[in-house]
C-alpha cells in the first residue's frame, strides 16, 4: 500500500522534499503516518508535533484526499492505498 505524503511551505525547507510515498502493509491512520514521517525524517518532529500535547494538528493543517482531517475523523483517519496526504504549515503570531 502506497501512501502520497506532500509538504507545503516551511515544512518543504524543513525535508528537502516537495513530496514523497511511503510505503505499508496494511490500511493505517493518519497518526501513523505521521510517527513514520517523525521517523524517516527526525527534523520534522520539531516542525510537526506540538511538544506539549504530543499532537500534530496545532502545528500543521493535515487533508487527506482534499479534506481535513478534523471533518473525517482527526488522527484516526484511515489512510488507505493511493490517497494523498498534505501537510501545511499553520502559522502563529501574537
Amino acid at each position: 500500500m502506497v501512501v502520497k505524503v506532500r509538504f507545503v511551505g516551511s515544512l518543504r525547507s524543513s525535508t528537502q522534499k516537495n513530496k514523497l510515498e511511503l510505503n505499508f502493509g496494511k490500511v493505517v491512520t493518519v497518526k501513523e503516518v505521521v510517527d513514520r514521517l517523525v521517523g524517516k525524517i527526525p527534523k520534522l518532529k520539531n516542525a510537526l508535533v506540538d511538544i506539549e500535547l504530543n499532537d500534530p494538528r496545532p502545528n500543521v493543517l493535515i487533508l487527506v484526499n482534499e479534506k481535513d482531517i478534523s471533518v473525517l475523523n482527526g488522527l484516526e483517519t484511515k489512510v488507505k492505498d493511493g490517497d494523498d496526504l498534505v501537510f501545511i504549515p499553520i502559522i502563529h503570531g501574537g
